[in-house]
């Protein structure tokens, strides 16, 4: 099985050898480019998932492309036995990007969540003076931070957790958006409590945006607790929301910042956790690492997304063609629409159950050319490429009308 089979070979290969972990859209890609890919039997679809915000800067974008390529002639894995001549490049500019003094790089976003969870522990014990064993980290309801034993710890979503126990202690659960829900918890053991671990808008959950004042609410506790906050920004960051940071719509700075996802340009996993230097600094050799992370190929294609967020492009983008998209989904709420939530280009909508689930309303819009997914039975996510022409966005915008009007 290969290129040129049909797609229902792919797909009966595809359940007959993989296990079923995902329920993807009976589609088969073959190529893309831009915000458009094409299936094997040359039908094109407008892109509105973007790989989770992996595709921020569209598919196989040619400034990617070819730092991938030239990095492919020089070298691609040394391991971190030894130095090589990208590392200290890219962390030194991805710190300034964020504004912070150090990054452990990583590669998958679940990596770099436990390498903030290992993190904030350690700084807990070294730094802050918590009894050994006794770090208590906060988090909040309906959270996605990944799919590792230790992530899952602290997820409430039943499917994630089910049958994968026992699970890892040192975790709080509050609601997402309830300051005062944060304030009882970080109250009732602040020598014990590391860190605060929130998404800035919580994006498996259904693109939920907390109330105003939330994040900076959380920062200001934190700041007067000695507790670390940690924005699990791999969705939401390097441009999703028409900034470079979610948090920097309520001007709050955290104490770190966990990326991903487009971190990687849909080329290669990146991650990483940025922070201060007495956070980060922590870390001693052989305590914590990744054969892979900061490798010369993943160093090369992140520092030309570094490059390529600076311009200030993809935000602006983001922002302009967010403000056309909200107020185009504004006009179907009663019409097929529950709620629209979202920031940027980022939307998540809820489907009244009359016109049919989520993936009811993901298939009848494949039909349709337009390939959006799912989440939590009613909801469908919006999150194309941030190089979406209006047009096409528009386009896309009519095909769910006519679907809701079925």
């Amino acid at each position: 099985m290969g290129p040129g089979d049909s797609a229902e070979q792919a797909i009966a290969a595809a359940e007959a050898h993989g296990a079923h972990n995902y329920h993807p859209l009976p589609v088969v890609i073959a190529s893309a480019e831009g915000s458009w890919m094409t299936d094997v039997g040359g039908r094109r679809y407008l892109d509105l998932l973007a790989g989770y915000s992996a595709l921020n800067f569209g598919h196989r974008n040619p400034r990617l492309i070819e730092a991938a390529k030239a990095q492919l002639d020089r070298v691609t894995l040394t391991s971190r036995a030894f130095h090589h001549d990208r590392f200290g490049a890219f962390c030194s500019e991805l710190a300034e990007l964020c504004g912070m003094e150090m990054v452990l790089p990583m590669n998958t976003g679940a990596e770099a969540v436990e390498t903030a969870v290992k993190t904030a522990r350690k700084w807990g014990y070294r730094i802050k003076g918590v009894p050994d064993g006794r770090a208590r980290i906060i988090v909040a309801g309906n959270n996605f931070h990944g799919r590792t034993t230790t992530l899952i710890s602290f997820s409430t979503d039943p499917e994630a957790r089910a049958q994968h126990g026992p699970f890892t202690p040192g975790f709080s659960i509050v609601p997402y958006g309830d300051l005062a829900a944060m304030a009882k918890t970080l109250d009732a053991a602040p020598e014990e409590t590391v860190a605060v671990l929130l998404e800035p808008i919580q994006g498996e959950a259904g693109v939920v945006v907390p109330p105003p004042g939330y994040l900076s609410g959380v920062r200001r506790l934190t700041l007067e607790r000695n507790v670390l906050f940690i924005a699990d920004e791999i969705q939401s960051g390097l441009g999703r929301t028409g900034t470079t940071f979610a948090c920097e719509h309520e001007g709050v700075v955290p104490d770190a910042y966990v990326l991903g996802k487009a971190l990687g340009g849909g080329v290669v996993p990146v991650s990483a956790v940025v922070s201060s230097r007495e956070v980060l600094g922590v870390h001693r050799p052989g305590e914590h690492g990744s054969t892979f992370g900061g490798s010369p190929l993943a160093c090369a294609v992140a520092l030309e997304v570094i490059a390529m967020v600076r311009t200030g492009e993809f935000q602006r983008r983001s922002a302009a063609l967010g403000e056309l998209l909200h107020q185009e989904l504004g006009l179907l709420l009663g019409k097929g629409v529950q709620e629209v939530r979202g920031r940027g280009l980022w939307a998540g909508v809820d489907i009244h159950p009359s016109r049919g689930t989520g993936r009811q309303i993901s298939e009848r819009l494949m039909d349709r050319g337009v390939l959006v997914k799912d989440t939590h039975g009613s909801t469908i996510r919006i999150a194309p490429p941030l190089v979406i022409s209006q047009e096409d966005l528009e386009w896309a915008l009519g095909q769910l009308e006519a679907v809701l009007a079925e």
